[in-house]
């Protein structure tokens, strides 16, 4: 292929690449499903219970009871719900999108029981002498709205209705109940008051010899169709008691939809400057490449007919500052190698095969990370995993191979030969090719800095800052969220300035208290309230109507029960157990024991800065909190796997450590060597995270923060706490043995063809 060709092949992708995007993106994004948290919609996790004392709940009356919700759901009209079997008796709901929650909360949780009792509430007849499928919302003679039933057995009614006519008022009276609580209800006491609870209570006053019966009082005729189609679907066989829920406006959703995506773009925006300034024609593949990337994930969400949540946006985000590194790890490569003289070429393979093995292992460990919050994560969590895994595993396609082919074709077309300023490379830094320069001999712009000379101050300062943490978080503890506290939590919208004290008062005229109401937004404009207890169906209802008349939009409405706060509390020390331990293998089996050693007390250095952090600020800690813990142990481990990488190619290039100094001077050249790119990388993450802080959704700034905070630290401890620990070990390791045998090259499995 010919020079001219090869330019033409580049030309031809971009506007393959540029076309398909364009003319199909329109109709991705609006096939791809917004979670409730976008678009509005409630989510409840029941636990299913037994109807009758001594009733044994099976997987098969679970399966019963979550196909009976699937089928009233249908009656809402909800079009894509989302309905989960969890932990054996457990039934998780997802309705996005739905319009009148509240009804829709309502009829889900009604058992359905259809009972027809007289004035001493003794059963009379039941949803057995019903006939299936009968149900109808209609008009009576008078337009009132209705419900008639048609009965299996037209005699056993008449003999009924003929017992109760021979009785006076109101002896003769026929109670028509859903849901009777025994021992609760009464008719004796509902009939005095305004709105009792039972359907109706017809008097009989002659035998009626018919299979109808009409259920009246109906509000409207929406109220009548909606009965209608509740016990056509059937009586539900067990109890559902509601042990989480939460509950999003729409207005809320779209607000939050709208800043994240504007957030993402100016993130997304100076990440593209930025690789253009620092990388110059590279930098320009870039751009290209994670272009491909943002619609290739989008594409891949789309068949997988996932579930878009606002954490998930942010792990979208999040994940081209990721997909940055694995561009910024070749790019510094092809750079050293340009630099000790070599055609570029030969500078361009030896940069893609040094780094691939680099950008796996940064990788895996997060995938790892991404894994572990998938299992052990909640919806909104688990929508984040899934994104992030989903991000990694694409920038493989687009990152790696994608640049490799588009800037290969530019590199083999020969007119970027003798240019190397269009890499970022100056001619004075190139050397020549015939004084045999090795890239790890080369001269760095940190030269002068002697890292391991101030090791004891790096870990005094870590220490201190270690202290100071343990005795801020035994005075002022985390300020735990409902998620794992239990109780529940109300956010409020509002076009104007709200105050503490209004919201306390509009609080009291529905019979609530809360002395933690924190004003926050950019105008005053949202309240977050927070109750120590659980707020019941009803007062949802009674309250999200109140300040939905009051403010013009839902309230967002969250309850955890104290079983789930306890579960959220475990699952989410078991997953940050599970992630270290599963770094700490993967780092053992590719490097060694002591850099594993390392790696992980330095991500405990991390996890417990964020929440040292946490804690002084009073920053509320939820589920995604977790999440951002995760994100960090998996991205942090990817910093010290490259310093680590480094290190690893110097020892292997003195084959043997004989003395102390062989051991300082291999840390210091490797720190060194990889400070550029450490420092680069965490510019384009830390760009993306603080595009979501400013400019993203309220609902996720705590996330955000605890990510900026976890970025700073894990790229500090990156250098100054992992590789020096690994110092201390293996100077302990020498006085022991003399000398050291550094680690023999392992074959690299990442010796595929190149472009």
């Amino acid at each position: 292929m010919g020079k001219r060709s090869r330019i033409i092949a580049f030309i031809l992708l971009v506007i393959i690449f540029a076309s398909t995007i364009g003319g199909t993106s329109k109709n991705i994004l609006n096939n791809i499903k917004l979670g409730l948290d976008l678009q509005g919609g409630f989510e409840v996790l029941y636990e299913v219970l037994p109807l009758k004392d001594g009733d044994e709940i099976t997987s098969e009356t679970v399966a019963n009871t979550a196909d009976a919700l699937d089928k009233r759901i249908n009656v809402i009209g909800v079009s894509e719900p989302n309905i989960q079997i969890e932990d054996g008796n457990r039934i998780r709901v997802q309705l996005a999108g739905v319009e009148d929650q509240e009804e829709a909360r309502r009829l889900l949780s009604t058992e359905a029981n259809l009972t027809l009792r007289d004035v001493n509430d003794e059963v009379r007849l039941d949803g057995s002498d019903i006939k299936a499928g009968t149900a109808q919302g209609t008009f009576d003679e008078y337009n009132n709205p209705i419900v008639s039933l048609q009965l299996k057995d037209r005699e056993k009614f008449y003999n009924l209705t003929k017992e109760l006519s021979t009785k006076p008022a109101p002896e003769n009276t026929l109670v028509i109940w859903l849901d009777f609580e025994e021992g609760v209800d009464s008719y004796k006491e509902e009939v005095t008051k305004e709105n009792p609870r039972f359907l109706s209570d017809p008097s009989v006053r002659e035998p009626i010899n018919s299979d109808g019966v009409q259920i009246t009082g109906m509000q409207s005729i929406e109220s009548a169709q909606n009965l209608a189609s509740l016990l056509n679907a059937g009586a539900l066989p067990v109890k559902l008691e509601e042990i989480y829920s939460t509950s999003v406006g729409a207005k809320f959703g779209q607000q939050a939809l709208d800043k994240t995506v504007l957030a993402g773009i100016i993130g997304i925006s100076v990440v593209f400057l930025f690789m253009l300034v620092f990388y110059r024609f590279p930098g320009f593949i870039a751009m290209i490449t994670l272009s491909l990337y943002i619609y290739l994930i989008l594409v891949i969400f789309d068949w997988m007919n996932g579930v878009l949540t606002l954490p998930g946006i942010a792990a979208l985000i999040l994940g081209v500052g990721m997909a940055v590194d694995a561009n910024i790890i070749t790019y510094e490569r092809i750079k050293e190698e340009i630099k000790v003289g070599k055609p570029l070429r030969a500078a361009f393979q030896s940069g893609n095969k040094s780094s691939f093995l680099t950008i796996l292992d940064a990788n895996i460990t997060t995938i790892l990370a991404g894994i572990v919050l998938f299992i052990y994560g909640t919806s909104s969590v688990k929508g984040f995993a899934t994104m992030l895994i989903i991000s990694i595993l694409t920038s493989f396609i687009t990152a790696v191979w994608g640049s490799r082919l588009l800037l290969g074709l530019w590199v083999n077309s020969k007119v970027l030969n003798k240019k190397p300023h269009w890499f970022g490379v100056k001619k004075s830094e190139v050397k020549d090719i015939a004084e045999n320069y090795d890239t790890l001999d080369l001269p760095t712009k940190f030269d002068n800095v002697n890292f391991v000379k101030n090791k004891n101050k790096f870990f005094v300062l870590s220490a201190t800052l270690i202290v100071a943490g343990i005795l801020i978080l035994s005075i002022f503890r985390l300020n735990l969220g409902i998620d794992f506290v239990s109780g529940s939590r109300m956010e409020i919208l509002s076009e104007n300035s709200l105050k503490v004290a209004t919201i306390q008062e509009q609080l009291e005229e529905v019979n609530l208290t809360s002395d933690e109401v924190v004003i926050s937004g950019d105008n005053n404009e949202i309240a977050v309230i927070r109750f120590t207890e659980e707020l019941s169906q009803e007062q949802i209802a009674e309250t999200k109507a109140h300040f939905s008349e009051l403010y013009g939009a839902e309230p967002n409405i969250s309850t955890v029960s104290p079983i789930i706060g306890k579960e959220l509390a475990q699952n989410a020390m078991i997953a940050v157990a599970i992630a270290s331990i599963g770094i700490i293998i993967y780092v053992t089996i590719r490097f060694e024991w002591a850099m594993a050693l390392a790696a992980v007390a330095a991500l405990a250095h991390d996890a417990f800065f964020i929440v040292a952090v946490f804690s002084i600020t009073r920053l509320e800690v939820d589920l995604t909190f977790i999440a951002a813990v995760l994100t960090i142990v998996g991205y942090s481990i990817n910093d010290t796997i490259v310093t680590f990488d480094r290190l690893r190619e110097n020892l292997h290039k003195k084959r043997r450590l004989k003395t102390e100094e062989d051991i300082e001077e291999a840390v210091n050249k490797s720190i060194r060597q990889t400070m550029g790119r450490s420092v680069n990388t965490v510019m384009t993450v830390v760009i993306t995270v603080v595009a979501l802080m400013v400019f993203g959704s309220q609902s996720i700034l705590n996330f955000s923060i605890a990510l900026l905070v976890g970025l700073i630290s894990g790229t500090y401890s990156s250098v100054f706490i992992a590789s020096q620990i690994w110092l201390v070990l293996k100077k302990r390791e020498l006085k022991k043995k003399g000398t050291i045998e550094t680690v023999k090259e392992k074959k690299k499995w990442s010796d595929e063809p190149q472009v």
